[in-house]
């Protein structure tokens, strides 16, 4: 039997009682910049009824996001929009906070993140996680921002339980981790509950190097719920507990990917039990290329610096 579209969108309630529509749009284009195709996809997407945008200094287009929302005539107080801290930028954060605001336009920021937890110097050099600003000073920094009234929460993304370990004598966080099927970090999943910590998923459907669009477990569950792989893996993430920000400029895909299901017992263990099949338990983002002294590393830290365990 089909699976059950949801009525509306779910809401998810962050720590401070902030309320964040459980399905956004994620307004990475594949490379910074590209504002032109963000903004017509920012256009789609409203069109279409999404009111949760992710977007970032890094990926160079807040300025096309924001223009899109001012321009589409719906009340701000309905949209939920998330930026975040670039790396060279932990140094000067109420300044970065600034220029972000500026280029969105749009009276306040939903959630105020910290992209990574490294930092970075004037010459572009990543400090290593005891050079200062240290992610715990950048996270006081981003602290008093709440007191400007113009964000409403701030918190933090792809940190791990090592790194939230440090950070949680300083406040609650609300992180954003990749996550999908290959990656379901159950282990951060229950800490982050037992912590009142809400996730948000990044990449939740494996971008570019994604398997699930041809595994024949995801696509057999995606046929027996009705539902098409993308959805399967989007209600998959909702059901869980965790908000998800797919990116697509595909009309049909955008109105396909705000369509989450409840999926029944059965197809979720399959999907959640993915990962313990041979070869599939690993990230999807980055490149295993990345070594430092032999080990695996990313933007300058190791795996085993950042607190991330797995292939």
């Amino acid at each position: 039997m089909p699976s059950k579209v949801l009525d509306s969108t779910p809401l998810f309630n962050l720590n401070n009682g902030q309320k964040m529509p459980a399905v956004g749009l994620g307004c990475w284009m594949g490379s910074p910049g590209e504002g032109d195709r963000c903004e017509e996809m920012v256009r789609k997407g409203l069109r279409i009824g999404y009111r949760h945008f992710d977007t970032a200094a890094g990926y160079q287009n807040e300025e096309h996001t924001g223009k899109a929302i001012r321009e589409s005539g719906i009340p701000r107080s309905e949209i939920f929009l998330t930026t975040k801290l670039r790396g060279p930028d932990h140094g000067r954060v109420k300044k970065a906070f600034e220029e972000s605001l500026a280029r969105l336009d749009c009276e306040y920021i939903d959630l105020y993140l910290m992209h990574w937890p490294q930092a970075e110097d004037s010459t572009g050099k990543v400090l290593q996680p005891e050079e200062s600003p240290t992610y715990v000073e950048t996270w006081k920094e981003m602290e008093k921002l709440l007191d400007t009234g113009k964000v409403k929460s701030i918190g933090v993304s792809n940190f791990s339980i090592k790194t939230l370990d440090v950070l949680l004598a300083e406040a609650k966080i609300v992180p954003a981790v990749q996550m999908h099927p290959c990656l379901p970090q159950q282990d951060l999943v229950k800490y982050s509950a037992e912590k009142g910590i809400h996730i948000t998923a990044y990449s939740p459907l494996g971008q570019s190097k994604s398997p699930f669009f041809g595994d024949e477990t995801i696509k057999r569950v995606a046929e027996k719920a009705g539902i098409t792989v993308g959805q399967l893996l989007l209600s998959w993430g909702v059901q869980r507990g965790t908000s998800v920000v797919p990116k697509s400029e595909n009309e049909e895909r955008l109105k396909n990917n705000l369509s989450v299901v409840r999926l029944d017992d059965e197809d979720f263990e399959a999907v959640e039990n993915l990962h313990k099949q041979p070869g599939m338990n690993r990230q999807l983002i980055f490149s295993a290329d990345n070594l430092i002294n032999g080990k695996r590393a990313i933007f300058g830290w190791t795996y085993e610096q950042l607190g991330w365990e797995y292939e």
